[in-house]
C-alpha cells in the first residue's frame, strides 16, 4: 500500500537489521576475543549452503550505539521533508492504521534504533554489529545474517534488487526475500556448526517466527507501537524466512538463487509460498472514478500518491478492527488491490479511493460486509445515508463516503467533504 518500515528508506543504500531475536541455539564465543575472526570461515560456511562463490572478503566492524542512533536521526530529518513519506503518513491515518497523530519519519527512526543489532551497507559493500549488541551469541548471529546478506550482494546488487521493483507490492515483498533469506542462512549456519543439516527446523521455525521482535519493559517503541507498524518491521524477516523455507524444502539450494532470478511478486507470494511457486500473479482493479462521488468538486483534487494495497496490508487492518481469525481467513480470498490518495488543491483535505479484487463474489461481499466493521470501528461517528446489497453510503469522520460491491471487487471512496464545507 505504502512504504513499509524496511523499504522506507531512512538509510541510503542501507539494508537495516534483524529484529533481536533471542537464539535457542548455543554457540562458544570467538576464539581470540574478537567476533571478525571467523568472517572468512562464516563466508565459506554460507557459500557452500547457497551454493554461491564468496568474490570478496567483507570489511566488517563494530559501530557505536552512539553513532548509529546520529545516522538515524540524520534520516529521520530528510524523511520528515521527504513528499513521499508524508504522503505514506496521510494514507496509514486514511485507512485506520495509525492514529491520527502518528509520526511515520519519527515513530520508524525510533523503532530502528530501538531493535537494530548489526547492518550491511550496501553502498559501502561493509557490516556494521552495534556495540550494544552484547551477547555472544546474539553477535554471531547478527554477523553471520549480515554476512548472509554481503554474499547475496556479491551475486545480485542488492540496491538494484529493491530499485527495480515495480511498486510497493513487489518492494516489500523482495524486502522479504532479502531479510527472509538472511534470517534463514543464519539459523542453517549455526545448525551446520553444530554438526547438524544446515537447515533451520520446523519447530525452530516457528518459535522464531512468533518471537521476532524485541518487546518489553526494554523496547517500549515496538511494545506502544501500531500493530501495523510492528508487523511491517517483522514481516520482512518472519514471513520472509518462512517463505524462503518452503521454497528450500521445493527446490532445495536452488531456491537461494530462484528467489532473486524469479522473486515474489506480493505480500500474498510471501504469506502463501504455494500462490509464488504456482505463479498466481495479483490483479490490478480499477479505481472508482472520483467524479462519482466529488461530482463537479472532482476537478480541484490532486492526485498524491497512489499504490498497491496487498494482502499484508488488508490482513494487518481485518485483524486490527474485526479480530485475529475472521481477518486473516477473509484477506487469503485477495487477488488485487490498489489505493490512490487525493489532495483538494485549495481546503488541502484528503480523500482516499481504493479497491480491492477477491477471488470470488462471495469471498468479495465478505470483504463488503467486514469493510463496512471496519468503518464503524475505526470511525468515533458514522451516519448511514443508503443502504443496499451492492452499495453503502453516508458521512464519516472524514467525510462523505461510498462503498460499491461490484463482483469479486469492492470499490471505496472516503473523505468526500460538501462544497459548503470547503468554502
Amino acid at each position: 500500500m505504502c512504504p513499509r518500515l524496511l523499504t522506507f528508506v531512512i538509510f541510503t543504500g542501507a539494508a537495516l537489521a534483524q529484529p533481536a531475536t533471542r537464539p535457542s541455539v548455543r554457540q562458544a564465543a570467538p576464539a581470540g576475543g574478537s567476533i571478525f575472526s571467523q568472517v572468512d570461515d562464516m563466508l565459506r560456511a554460507l557459500s557452500d549452503i547457497t551454493g554461491w562463490r564468496v568474490q570478496r572478503t567483507v570489511p566488517a566492524e563494530i559501530l557505536s550505539k552512539d553513532n548509529f542512533a546520529k545516522m538515524v536521526e540524520e534520516g529521520v530529518k530528510d524523511a520528515e521533508t521527504d513528499k513521499q513519506t508524508h504522503a505514506a503518513e496521510v494514507a496509514l491515518k486514511m485507512f485506520g492504521l495509525v492514529p491520527p497523530d502518528f509520526n511515520l519519519a519519527q515513530e520508524s527512526g525510533d523503532l530502528i534504533a530501538e531493535q537494530a543489532a548489526a547492518f550491511y551497507d550496501y553502498k559501502k559493500k561493509r557490516l556494521f554489529v552495534l556495540d550494544s549488541t552484547k551477547n555472544d551469541n546474539e553477535q554471531l548471529l547478527a554477523l553471520a545474517h549480515e554476512l548472509a546478506h554481503a554474499l547475496a550482494d556479491q551475486q545480485h546488487p542488492l540496491r538494484k534488487f529493491i530499485g527495480d521493483a515495480d511498486g510497493d507490492e513487489q518492494s516489500t515483498a523482495r524486502q522479504a526475500v532479502i531479510e527472509g533469506q538472511a534470517t534463514w542462512l543464519s539459523w542453517a549456519y549455526l545448525s551446520k556448526k553444530a554438526g547438524k543439516r544446515a537447515e533451520v527446523p520446523r519447530g525452530l521455525l516457528d518459535r522464531l517466527a512468533e518471537g521476532a521482535g524485541a518487546t518489553g519493559d526494554d523496547f517500549p517503541v515496538f511494545s506502544q507501537a501500531p500493530l501495523y507498524i510492528r508487523e511491517s518491521l517483522t514481516f520482512p524477516y518472519t514471513e520472509g524466512m518462512r517463505f524462503q523455507d518452503a521454497v528450500y524444502r521445493e527446490l532445495g539450494p536452488a531456491a537461494f538463487e530462484r528467489v532473486f532470478r524469479n522473486p515474489p511478486r506480493s505480500t500474498q507470494h510471501v504469506l502463501h509460498p504455494q500462490t509464488y511457486l504456482a505463479a498466481r500473479m495479483p490483479t490490478m482493479p480499477a479505481l472508482p472514478r472520483l467524479e462519482a462521488t466529488a461530482g463537479k468538486e472532482a476537478r480541484h483534487f490532486r492526485i498524491l500518491a497512489d499504490g498497491d494495497v496487498g494482502e499484508f496490508d488488508y490482513g494487518v487492518l481485518l485483524r486490527q478492527y474485526i479480530g485475529e481469525t475472521e481477518g486473516r481467513e477473509a484477506a487469503g480470498h485477495w487477488r488485487g488491490g490498489v489505493y490512490r490518495l487525493y489532495e483538494h488543491k485549495q481546503a488541502k483535505y484528503f480523500v482516499l479511493a481504493h479497491s480491492s479484487e477477491w477471488d470470488s463474489p462471495e469471498a468479495a461481499r465478505t470483504f463488503f460486509e467486514l469493510y463496512q466493521r471496519v468503518l464503524r470501528a475505526k470511525w468515533k461517528k458514522l451516519e448511514i445515508a443508503t443502504s443496499s446489497p451492492g452499495q453503502v453510503t453516508g458521512l464519516g469522520d472524514n467525510g462523505r463516503f461510498s462503498l460499491r460491491l461490484e463482483g469479486a471487487t469492492v470499490h471505496s471512496i472516503e473523505g468526500i467533504q460538501s462544497p459548503e464545507r470547503v468554502r
